[in-house]
C-alpha cells in the first residue's frame, strides 16, 4: 500500500478507471455475441440493428482508449465479414437419394413399338 497521499490517490483512481474499462469491455463482447446469435438465427434486420449499435458502442470505446483504434477496427471488420458469409450461404435442399434419381429402365421391345 503506499504512503504518499498522492500515490493513494492515484492507487484509487486506477481502481475506478479500471473498474469501469472492464464493464465497458464486458459490454463490447456482450454485443458482439448477441449480433452472432442473431446472424446465426437469420434474422437480418435484428441483426444490423445490434451490429450499429455495437459498431457505434466500440468506436465510442476506442475514442476513450479502451481499445486501441486499430483493434475496434478489426472486430468490427471481422464481425461484419461473419455476417456477411451467412447471408451469403444459400440453404440448399437435402441431396436426393438414389432411388429418387435412378431413371426408369426402359425395355428393347418399348423402343420398338
Amino acid at each position: 500500500m503506499p504512503n504518499i497521499k498522492s500515490a493513494k490517490k492515484r492507487m484509487r483512481q486506477n481502481t475506478k478507471r479500471r473498474e469501469k474499462n472492464h464493464s465497458e469491455k464486458s459490454r463490447v463482447r456482450t454485443l458482439e455475441k448477441k449480433v452472432k446469435k442473431l446472424a446465426s438465427e437469420q434474422q437480418w434486420e435484428e441483426t444490423n440493428k445490434s451490429y450499429s449499435l455495437f459498431s457505434s458502442f466500440l468506436d465510442k470505446a476506442s475514442k476513450k482508449n479502451i481499445y486501441h483504434k486499430n483493434t475496434a477496427a478489426r472486430k468490427k471488420s471481422r464481425l461484419a465479414l461473419f455476417i456477411n458469409k451467412l447471408k451469403n450461404i444459400k440453404i440448399e435442399k437435402p441431396a436426393p437419394t438414389s432411388a429418387e434419381t435412378a431413371e426408369p429402365e426402359v425395355s428393347a421391345e418399348a423402343i420398338e413399338s
